[in-house]
């Protein structure tokens, strides 16, 4: 028997038949394409909003001696993750309703330390010109029932390629350490199979919640103190100071 050695030939069948499954096969080429070219998109202004973030905890530290962000995160959706929730929403899977529908593809978790270091981060980044605010939720003032506390920012941010520039939406969330703390272990719990008594957990979380709420406070009210409590500082103590800020690192 003569040896097959023709790829289209695993199909079988006659021309039409086998012109027709290639189409098909070159249109799903063509959307997998699409698909990654839109997450590499979605990466990059991942990239571009964690660079603003680290000037500005640079700047902070150059001006005040101190770093308002503990630590960035940053996380791409998983594809699963993008087709469940377009599912859910009862939505045709292709790019252009991803990037229309979805504001959370690309996201950014930042960590601060303190309260009030959430607000002025987030109002310093979205003062930049080339920063659009789509949307903000306040779950800091106005918690969330189960006491899930963080401040979130849809944005949208330009991402200069070598012949163009596209406007890519991103969510980022900012939280202090505690908060962070709270809703990892909230996370964890939350997704566990088999809970007994769930309304006594979620009694429990809350109260955990209240708890770190009220930390967070004190710990700010104890820098507040301590900041106000500092003398006024002599002329060689400025000096030392002003020389100290050398010893930032810039653009490393």
């Amino acid at each position: 028997m003569e040896e097959k050695n023709n790829a289209l030939d695993i199909f079988g069948g006659n021309d039409g038949m086998k012109q027709t499954i290639m189409a098909h096969a070159n249109e799903l080429l063509d959307t997998m394409l699409d698909f990654k070219e839109l997450m590499f998109y979605y990466s990059s202004a991942i990239r571009e909003i964690r660079t603003k973030l680290e000037i500005l905890d640079t700047e902070f530290e150059l001006k005040y001696q101190r770093n308002p962000i503990s630590s960035i995160q940053t996380r791409l959706k998983s594809t699963m993750s993008i087709m469940e929730k377009m599912n859910r929403k009862g939505l045709e899977i292709n790019t252009e309703n991803i990037e229309q529908n979805l504001n959370d593809i690309a996201g950014v978790r930042v960590i601060c330390t303190y309260v009030d270091d959430i607000y002025s981060i987030a109002e310093a980044l979205i003062r930049q010109n080339d920063i659009e605010l789509i949307e903000k939720k306040d779950y800091i003032s106005n918690p969330k029932p189960n006491g899930y506390r963080s401040l979130h920012l849809i944005v949208s941010v330009p991402v200069y390629f070598a012949q163009s520039t596209r406007r890519v939406k991103a969510e980022i969330q900012i939280r202090t350490i505690a908060m962070d703390f709270w809703a990892s272990l909230e996370h964890q719990i939350k997704y566990k199979k088999q809970i007994n008594d769930p309304d006594n957990i979620a009694d429990q979380l809350k109260k955990c919640a209240d708890i770190i709420t009220y930390t967070d406070i004190l710990m700010q009210n104890i820098r507040q103190q301590i900041d106000d409590e500092q003398p006024e500082k002599s002329d060689l103590d400025k000096i030392y100071d002003k020389l100290k800020k050398f010893d930032v690192p810039i653009g490393e």
